[in-house]
């Protein structure tokens, strides 16, 4: 495979080399960066609205201007297409209407497999783009696929494309002979607009056509250009636009049925809950709304992918609940608002086992067994949460966020007594964002955000603000950025007497570059200080770095000798510590990825060089900069192999391996992996992925865990270090199993099932004590510190979107997981594979029904 590869790529720089069907001359090159001319649509008032059927027999259809002529965006950008796209635009007093006809060659070529909602799956599409404020910062997406699938988001320059941000709009389609046609509603209650009495609107339409692996757009988007909301072109004549007054409610009720196999006295295998609140918008005003939600229930989403974590940083994972992740993209910015947070595991929780009360001496000078936990609440139920957003006529984008969760109790029991008390593990919390975001002319902006977490009692507040810029000149071909961050905390740490230490701390960031054309670059520098700590909203897994870089990029967007595109990459960093000023290393990068004319097969590989460097937070020792791990000199390649998802069998493949210089007499240290994941449509219905993975990491230095007093084995060590860190040279073996079958019976139903199993066995070869400077000596250590986590997953779920906006869900999740120490830990796959499902699994059912009621529906009449 790597010598496939290899070929690959050096045929394509001899053929770019030798002139066969080479880019375009500078002069071609340049224009090509230039954005595209602005057509002009126009729209149509009407007084009747068409029936919504997917037809487009409606008279006033033939009322309005025709958009057609789209461009190619890929694989060949810039040609006109063959077979013609017709687009109308009409609006009314309450919605907006886009009719479109996608002309094609035969009904077969019109491809139209049936997926969950926000998911395009194998499917022709067409979209409407949308950008009210003709601001080029903020855009509506709207597409729907052959199938009747809809597919919503939110466009920005930040943020880039916003998938998870949804609406309630209709739609339908049809299939006509040899084309299709989309007719789509957009009720204003969906969109932001001003009270101007005539409005010009940034437009454009696209579209896909799967076959061919071609997609077009009415206003041309050029690949070389930065930025896609500024490439869509003008809808011209609306005239008296009224916002609508934006209200909705979604009321939800669920129950759940939890069982897990206790077994014991006095706790119930199996449990029951009903649970009841609602979501609300509100459009304060033409450009503001106010989402809020109200006794929240997350209990639904997709479980996590729980790994074994060996690394000093916490696992970050993903956002699954969706008031989270819509219409956050002003939170999002500077990345300083890691939702996780909110909602997360009590701060306390891993404190609970030093506050239980030890036995107490008897008379015949025996000890009581004393208390035990009897709950231990891993998550922190939240009380409501609410987000104000939107963006002025002038540009200013006004976010607010606020959530407040209640006080968590862990319950203890006294083993003589029976008596139970609550111990404390989070106080009643508010958290906030604020953030004001100004866009500016040439696709800029500057930013201030502001975060605060304020907790009950003496435990600790945390503030953080940060303010963001970036200034592009007037033809969009360079950009400088950057932000500015300070972090305060000011109280005491949970459970104690002692103030928080990192109070102050700061952060800063700059880049520059050329970012349109086919060659690109930038160079940058960043700076955050070793007290600077935004992780009580945020996420940051290291701070005390000074980090720059130098990054290249030289793109062709054109087909030419055997494939459609090519992109490259090459990139330079170094790296220091911030306090001391240490040394902590240099890397070199290289890479690119192409697509294949004929197979339509993707392919990419990346080359990685590092020389030795030194890791800092590994031996997890404060102050840092005293200890250090070294890392001798090593370099990795990797890839990716991706085949066209037209066909029903299709398959990716990611592979790669590192290997590392001798150290010393510390030789085959080296680490490899491999992804297969095959997938199979077996009709427009029914689809299946697997995913099989396979990771090894032999001779791995790293921290082997913290000594104790309890165990034998420790004590002479414990004596001996001081604080000197115990490291061990490992192997690490992980494999994850990953299965999922898609069920679709509609496109406003679906069943999915996901499998997954995770295990990871560590095996220590033998044991060294790091001293300070990097400095390794060998030891003799006899405690067993092999480990096996293993960890199981089903997530399955219906669900049925009876009515816009309105849906039922049945959800079935089952989970365990273990782990394994010492002489019982294993890295036999199926002994792992047998264990687990040995394991006291839980099981919980749940059905969730939500409603959702908007004002304008539901007010009389008039007249």
């Amino acid at each position: 495979m790597v010598r496939f590869l290899l070929v690959c790529w050096f045929g394509i720089f001899v053929s770019v080399a030798q002139g066969q069907q080479a880019p375009a001359v500078p002069s071609a090159a340049a224009d090509a960066a230039k954005p595209a001319a602005k057509r002009q649509l126009q729209a149509i008032r009407i007084t009747t609205p068409p029936k919504l059927d997917g037809t487009l027999d409606d008279a006033v259809w033939q009322t309005a201007p025709v958009a057609t002529q789209f461009y190619e965006l890929e694989p060949t950008p810039g040609r006109l297409e063959k077979n013609p796209t017709e687009v109308r635009v009409l609006y009314d007093d309450a919605a907006i209407y886009v009719g479109a006809i996608m002309h094609d060659v035969s009904p077969d070529s019109v491809l139209r497999e049936l997926s969950a909602r926000d998911n395009i799956g194998n499917s022709d599409w067409f979209g409407v783009f949308i950008d009210t404020y003709n601001d080029h910062q903020n855009g509506y997406q709207f597409l729907l696929t052959s199938g009747g699938v809809q597919v919503d988001a939110r466009q920005s320059p930040a943020n880039g494309e916003d998938g998870n941000w949804n609406a309630v709009w209709d739609s339908r389609t049809t299939l006509q002979g040899n084309d299709w046609v989309a007719e789509i509603r957009i009720p204003y209650s969906a969109i932001r607009f001003s009270k101007a009495k005539e409005q010009v609107w940034g437009i454009n339409f696209g579209r896909q056509r799967r076959a061919s692996r071609q997609k077009f757009f009415w206003n041309e988007v050029k690949p070389q250009v930065d930025g896609f909301v500024n490439q869509w072109g003008l809808l011209t004549g609306l005239r008296d636009l009224q916002p609508p007054l934006r209200l909705s409610l979604t009321p939800y009720v669920s129950a759940y049925v939890n069982h897990y196999p206790f077994n014991e006295q006095g706790k119930k295998n199996a449990t029951t809950s009903f649970n009841g609140g609602a979501d609300i918008k509100w459009g304060i005003n033409e450009s503001f709304t106010l989402d809020a939600t109200l006794v929240p229930d997350f209990g639904q989403v997709q479980s996590d992918n729980q790994v074994l974590n060996l690394s000093p940083f916490e696992v970050q994972y993903n956002e699954n609940r969706g008031f989270f992740t819509e219409g956050t993209e002003l939170f999002n910015k500077g990345g300083l608002f890691y939702s996780r947070r909110v909602g997360a595991t009590p701060i306390g929780f891993g404190e609970v086992a030093s506050q239980l009360h030890t036995g107490e001496r008897q008379a015949d000078g025996s000890r009581s067994k004393g208390e035990f936990v009897v709950q231990n609440p891993g998550i922190t139920r939240l009380l409501n949460a609410t987000k104000v957003s939107g963006r002025t006529s002038k540009g200013l984008g006004i976010g607010v966020f606020n959530a407040l969760s209640n006080d968590v109790f862990a319950t203890v029991q006294d083993s003589t007594t029976g008596a139970r008390r609550d111990v404390l593990t989070q106080p009643f919390t508010n958290y906030n964002i604020v953030v004001l975001d100004q866009s500016l002319k040439n696709n800029s902006y500057v930013s201030l955000i502001n975060t605060n977490v304020t907790r009950a009692g003496s435990t600790y507040d945390a503030n953080v603000t940060g303010g963001l810029f970036r200034f592009a000149n007037k033809a969009n071909r360079y950009a400088v950025n950057g932000q500015v961050v300070y972090s305060n905390r000011r109280g005491k740490a949970f459970l104690s007497d002692k103030n928080i230490s990192d109070q102050d701390g700061y952060k800063y960031y700059v880049n520059f570059g050329k970012i349109s054309g086919n060659f690109t670059w930038s160079v940058d520098h960043g700076i955050e200080s070793n007290t600077y700590n935004p992780n009580d909203l945020g996420l940051l897994f290291s701070n005390n770095t000074i980090d720059q870089s130098v990054n290249a990029n030289y793109n062709i967007y054109k087909p030419f000798w055997k494939v459609n595109k090519l992109s490259t990459y090459a990139s330079i960093s170094y790296s220091l510590l911030q306090t001391p000023r240490r040394y902590q290393g240099v890397a070199f990068f290289l890479g690119g990825n192409t697509t294949f004319t004929k197979s339509f097969l993707t392919t990419g590989i990346n080359l990685d060089a590092q020389p030795l460097s030194r890791d800092y937070f590994d031996p997890r020792r404060s102050p840092i900069g005293t200890y250090y791990l070294r890392k001798p000199t090593n370099f990795s390649w990797n890839g990716f192999v991706s085949s066209d998802y037209r066909k029903k069998v299709a398959y990716d493949i990611n592979y790669g391996a590192r290997f590392f210089v001798a150290d010393g007499d510390r030789t085959g240290r080296n680490t490899f992996g491999l992804v297969l994941s095959p997938r199979y449509r077996a009709s427009n219905h029914l689809s299946f992925v697997y995913s099989a993975s396979y990771e090894l990491r032999r001779n791995q230095i790293g921290y082997a865990g913290g000594l104790s007093s309890s165990q034998p084995q420790d004590v002479p060590l414990l004596n001996a270090f001081g604080q000197d860190v115990l490291m061990g040279r490992r192997n690490v073996r992980t494999v994850t199993n990953t299965a999922t079958a898609t069920y679709t019976f509609t496109n406003r139903m679906s069943f999915n099932i996901r499998l997954r199993h995770y295990v990871s066995n560590v095996h220590y070869r033998d044991f060294s004590r790091l001293h300070p400077d990097g400095l390794e000596t060998p030891v003799e250590y006899q405690r067993n510190r092999d480990n096996t986590f293993n960890a199981f997953n089903v997530d399955a779920g219906y669900s049925w979107w009876f009515a816009p906006g309105s849906q039922v869900s049945i959800v079935w999740k089952n989970a365990s997981a273990s782990f394994l120490e010492a002489n019982e830990a294993t890295p036999l796959y199926f002994d792992n594979l047998n264990n687990t499902i040995n394991t006291p699994h839980n099981n919980n059912v749940s059905v969730k029904v939500l409603y959702y009621l908007d004002y304008l529906a539901l007010r009389p009449r008039r007249g």
